[in-house]
């Protein structure tokens, strides 16, 4: 079954990076993943400056304006898609995610599959 891993930091660095995981965590991690087989997709965000917000209104008129400006601390920093066999292996690679730790945290949600 696939899973995907929201990974949101709760600090970042001066470069919009997890300021509790290093480089070689990250690396670490990502070599264990795709070691193990359960790889399906994985990204890292673009920094938060980055970010562009739409919405649109109930007569369909479109308002964009920048930055996601969410009421939250947190900032999703990327995600993985893993296919692991049920949810208790998902949460075992969530909690070796180096997002998992300190102030961030991982989030774990199944991914609808349509087609079943």
């Amino acid at each position: 079954m696939k899973y995907m891993l929201l990974i949101n930091s709760g600090a970042t660095d001066a470069d919009g990076g997890a300021a509790e995981c290093t480089v070689e965590d990250w690396t670490a991690y990502d070599k264990a993943v795709q070691d193990a087989g359960i790889y399906v997709s994985g990204e890292s965000l673009a920094d938060l400056v980055t970010a562009t917000t739409v919405r649109v209104g109930a007569g369909g008129e479109r308002t964009v304006t920048d930055g996601p400006f969410a009421e939250t601390r947190e900032v999703l920093g990327g995600f993985y898609v893993i296919d692991v066999p049920d949810l208790d292996a998902a949460l075992d690679w969530a909690a070796r995610c180096p997002g998992a730790g300190g102030s961030g945290s991982v989030v774990v949600r199944p991914v609808a599959d349509f087609g079943a």
